[in-house]
C-alpha cells in the first residue's frame, strides 16, 4: 500500500511539474510575441517633428538622450549639469536619464560585478528606484543608439515625464545620490519602486509613450524598445 502511494504521489508530482513548466513556457512564448507586437498600429500624429531624441541600449538598459539646451527647453534650469559627475570643467552639449533599481544600478558596474542577491532582490522584490545621469559632448558612437524625431509639444510631455521622476527632499530639491560609474555620469533619488514588472526598460517606454511614440506591447526588454522606435509624426 505503501508503495502504491508513493506511486500516486509521484505521478501527481510529474503532472504538476508538467503543467507548471509548460504555463512558464507558454508565458514566455507570450511575452516574446508580445515584444515584437506594437501598442498601436499606424496611428501617429500629424504636427510637425523638428526635435530630436535618441534612445541607447546597452542590451539590458535603455536610455534616453536629450540635448542640454535647444529652443525648446534647458535642462540647466532643472539640473547642475556641470555638477552630474566628477568631471565638472565639461560643458555637455546632451544628457542621457536612464531609472532602474538603486542596488543595482550604483552597485554594479559591470557584469563581472554582478551579485546574486542584488539580482534576487532586483527580480522579485519592490526595491527604491534610481536615476541615472549622464553627460555628453556629443552623441555617443560607442553605444547603439537609435535617434527619431517628434514635435514640440511631445518633446515638452517627455521632459516633463522625465522631471516627474526625480525624488526631491523637503526644500523641493534634486537628491543626488552619489557619482556614476564614469567620470561623466550621477545617481539621483528617484520615484517609484522597481520590480520585474515595472523595470528600467518599463520606465523608458512610459516616457517614449508621453511623446507619443510608438512602443512594444511588452517593453521589458531594451532591443525590442529600439525596434519599434519610430518618428512621431509619420
Amino acid at each position: 500500500m505503501k508503495n502504491a502511494n508513493n506511486s500516486v504521489f509521484i505521478r501527481l508530482l510529474y503532472k504538476f511539474l508538467d503543467y507548471f513548466f509548460g504555463l512558464v513556457l507558454f508565458s514566455l512564448m507570450l511575452l516574446i510575441i508580445s515584444a515584437f507586437l506594437p501598442r498601436k498600429w499606424g496611428n501617429y500624429s500629424q504636427n510637425t517633428c523638428d526635435i530630436q531624441i535618441c534612445v541607447s541600449n546597452t542590451g539590458i538598459h535603455t536610455n534616453i538622450i536629450l540635448p542640454t539646451k535647444n529652443n525648446i527647453f534647458d535642462w540647466h534650469k532643472f539640473l547642475s549639469i556641470g555638477e552630474i559627475g566628477v568631471d565638472t570643467a565639461q560643458n555637455y552639449n546632451y544628457i542621457s536619464f536612464g531609472w532602474g533599481d538603486r542596488d543595482f544600478y550604483m552597485l554594479t558596474p559591470a557584469l563581472s560585478d554582478l551579485k546574486f542577491s542584488t539580482t534576487l532582490k532586483a527580480l522579485f522584490l519592490p526595491t527604491p528606484s534610481v536615476m541615472y545621469i549622464k553627460g555628453y559632448q556629443s552623441i555617443p558612437r560607442n553605444l547603439d543608439v537609435k535617434c527619431i524625431q517628434v514635435s514640440k509639444n511631445n518633446y515638452l510631455q517627455l521632459v516633463e515625464y522625465i522631471q516627474d521622476s526625480f525624488q526631491l527632499n523637503a526644500n523641493g530639491e534634486k537628491v543626488r545620490l552619489g557619482n556614476g560609474h564614469t567620470i561623466n555620469a550621477g545617481f539621483y533619488a528617484a520615484v517609484g519602486n522597481y520590480s520585474i514588472l515595472q523595470n528600467c526598460n518599463s520606465w523608458t517606454a512610459a516616457a517614449l509613450r508621453k511623446a507619443d511614440i510608438n512602443t512594444p506591447l511588452w517593453d521589458g526588454l531594451s532591443s525590442a524598445i529600439v525596434l519599434h522606435l519610430r518618428d512621431s509624426c509619420n
